[in-house]
């Protein structure tokens, strides 16, 4: 079956062909290993990386030029300081951390979509046998509430009911619609919702301001897509596990979680069989610190625990600097080791 029907029976329970495999390499990555390492690992992982070809004209950076503290400030008006290239880096000022300034701030200027366009290229990659998905900006909502306003100040509104609080959070849903309205319009067959609401141990934030605030304006963005019959994707890092029912209640169909920090044992009783989980793969623990041997017997106890014949999982790793190159080929190795388990 072509790449396409076998995402939409993993995802329906249909059994699939074989469990979905990413292997994401972050951009970091490239100024922190060796690119002839990578190269090789990419092109020796063929399942992972189906028709891999490495770039012509690939031009190593200077060690020199790598890694310089740099300030910058996005289209919301959030100003950064990066010092790892690849790496968004950390919020140096906070446009909203007063509301004197509310009065005057304007969100960022909408761009303009062919729907057109959009839909054709959409038809052409299905008629391709390639599934199709789009999606808001990482951190769409309570994330970009923080990015504004800062976190203590954005959770200190939401418990006093601030009156401001409210509009900002309409503005961003509004802002955030727009682009819903026009990926519903072009026919994708996922849309996904990436936000992290999730720390170390338990949510950014309570379930009752995540339910009062957040909760809502999900469904309502959400709402669109499930009308259209599209797909909702919901992608959380960190502990979420008092936050799930409300996400699956508010529309989610596939929810992209990570696996250590809420426990396999937890996802596998709470999720497995019953949603779609797209798993998110240890980036902390056994695959940077574990041997070869642990990261193989991670991923097979999560295959044999969350999956089965029927589907319902896929799995996705996103490689950041950090693990040994012996570890990340581990890692390929296990993941097109498993993607076929129940052949």
């Amino acid at each position: 079956m072509t790449q396409r029907e076998n995402m939409l029976k993993v995802i329906r329970f249909e059994r699939p062909d074989y469990i979905p495999m990413i292997f994401a390499m972050s951009e970091a990555c490239w100024y922190y290993y060796e690119p002839e390492a990578l190269f090789e690992l990419l092109e020796s992982h063929p399942l992972l990386f189906p028709g891999y070809k490495r770039p012509e004209n690939f031009e190593k950076r200077d060690p020199e030029t790598i890694n310089q503290k740099h300030e910058y400030t996005d289209a919301f008006g959030v100003v950064w300081e990066g010092a790892i290239d690849g790496i968004r880096g950390v919020i140096k000022k906070h446009p909203l951390d007063t509301w004197d300034n509310f009065e005057n701030y304007k969100m960022p200027e909408l761009p303009k979509f062919d729907i057109e366009k959009m839909r054709a290229d959409v038809q052409r990659t299905k008629d391709n046998g390639y599934f199709t998905s789009a999606g808001l900006e990482h951190g769409h909502t309570f994330l970009r509430i923080t990015d504004l306003c800062g976190y203590e100040k954005a959770l200190y509104d939401m418990y006093d009911d601030d009156e401001n609080m409210k509009k900002l959070i309409s503005m961003i849903e509004d802002y955030n619609y727009y682009f819903i309205d026009n990926y519903v319009k072009a026919g994708y067959d996922m849309i996904g919702y990436a936000e992290d609401l999730g720390m170390q141990v338990g949510p950014m934030l309570s379930p009752d301001l995540f339910r009062k605030y957040i909760k809502p304006s999900y469904q309502r963005l959400m709402k669109p897509a499930r009308d259209a019959g599209i797909i909702v994707h919901m992608h959380s890092d960190g502990d979420i596990r008092d936050l799930s029912d409300d996400l699956i209640d508010g529309g989610v169909d596939i929810l992209n979680m990570q696996d250590l920090v809420n426990g396999i044992d937890w996802i596998k009783e709470n999720f497995a069989g019953k949603y779609c989980i797209d798993l998110d793969i240890d980036r902390q623990n056994i695959t940077v610190f574990g041997t070869p041997k642990q990261i193989d017997d991670l991923i097979r106890e999560e295959v044999e625990k969350l999956s089965s014949p029927q589907g319902g999982l896929m799995m996705i790793h996103g490689c950041y600097p950090g693990p040994s190159i012996e570890n990340i080929k581990a890692l390929m190795d296990a993941m097109e080791k498993y993607m076929h388990y129940w052949d």
